[in-house]
């Protein structure tokens, strides 16, 4: 497949869900009102002599309440998320900045950020390292180019060649040139807010007072029930869109590096890390979408994953199928005197081709 005929299919693909995630916003509310519609009904009955039993504006009511706990949901999730930046985020998550002085990979990996940073023409990020994770993974973090943050693992300073570490580092510095962190995060306050009407709903609901509050029981079974199909609905159009963002950031690093084994040699040693059993460092679920590889497990995983499988990833980048390589680092370690190995260019790969 062509690099940027990829590029447009995953940004085109965004665009048509995140069109249907408002589509589903408004379904929500319109599945809130049908919903409270037939409780209140069931309650008080429909009609009245010669005219509706309906309170006057409430149907106009009701899709303001959705919106608010939409939007309301949104705005405090996303501004919660916000605080501290990039750098406290990645913090919590159990990174800290690189120490180039006493470490040789980690000079290295600052070295492939500054690279980086230069081919891409975006500002340095925070070299951050995940020092207790021997797996091989890592995430962008920010808001924007001010308080970004480009973090690796410790298994992947030790396992990655320069070649695999520098497609590694294109790959997230894709996420942060195109906005994805800032995008998923908005996405996480939709959803959030769709959860909101579900928890509302269940606090309405309560079975214990039924011989006092049955219709306002039947009102809370009704938001729970359409809160949760809309929760449902907006959490697998987010995972899509966090899909395409993946595909998108893959095919960014073939082209900034001009080197399909980058990447997909990081790729295909995560599918020898998995076969082998290694866990990644867990992260809340909240913060899934940001790895290069998440480890998110469940009766409903496949169709709710923020990332595509690293089979059809690895497809994407070879045109074909690829087995796993071995977790060998197969590059030249630190000379005596401490001095690294010269940097050599990356020759340009068979895989994508550049138009």
């Amino acid at each position: 497949m062509l690099i940027f005929e990829s590029q447009r299919e995953a940004r085109g693909a965004t665009r048509k869900l995140l069109l249907a995630f408002a589509f589903t916003v408004l379904l929500l509310a319109l599945a809130i009102n049908a919903a409270l519609a037939l409780a209140w009904g069931l309650t008080w009955g429909f009609w009245a002599p010669g005219e509706m039993r309906f309170p006057r504006h409430f149907f106009a009511v009701n899709t303001g309440v959705v919106l608010l706990f939409v939007l309301g949901g949104w705005w405090v999730e996303t501004s919660r998320l916000a605080g501290g930046g990039g750098q406290r985020l990645a913090e919590q998550m159990g990174a800290r900045p690189v120490q180039p002085s006493a470490d040789f990979d980690e000079q290295r990996f600052r070295n492939i950020v500054e690279e980086m940073s230069v081919s891409s023409g975006l500002k340095r990020p925070q070299a951050m390292v995940l020092a207790r994770d021997g797996s091989i993974n890592a995430f962008a973090a920010g808001w924007g180019e001010d308080d970004a943050v480009v973090a690796v693992t410790r298994g992947a300073l030790d396992l990655l060649s320069r070649d695999e570490l520098q497609g590694l580092v294109a790959h997230e510095f894709s996420h942060l040139r195109e906005g994805d962190t800032r995008l998923n995060m908005r996405l996480i306050g939709m959803v959030f807010g769709l959860e909101m009407l579900y928890r509302m709903g269940q606090h309405l609901f309560e079975p214990d007072a039924r011989d006092r509050r049955m219709a306002m029981a039947l009102l809370g079974l009704a938001i729970m029930a359409a809160g949760w199909l809309g929760w449902v609905a907006g959490h697998a159009l987010q995972a899509a869109v966090s899909r395409q963002r993946e595909y998108l950031a893959d095919a960014r690093a073939v082209q900034w590096t001009r080197n399909r084994d980058g990447l997909g040699g990081v790729l295909r040693k995560i599918m020898s890390q998995q076969r082998a059993g290694v866990v990644s460092h867990r992260v809340g679920s909240l913060v899934q979408h940001l790895l290069l590889v998440s480890d998110e497990a469940g009766p409903v995983a496949h169709w709710l994953d923020s990332h595509p499988t690293l089979e059809q990833r690895v497809r994407r980048i070879y045109g074909r199928a690829m087995a796993p390589l071995p977790l060998t680092r197969g590059d030249e370690k630190p000379q005596a005197d401490g001095v690294p190995p010269p940097a050599t260019a990356a020759a340009e790969g068979p895989g994508w081709t550049l138009i």
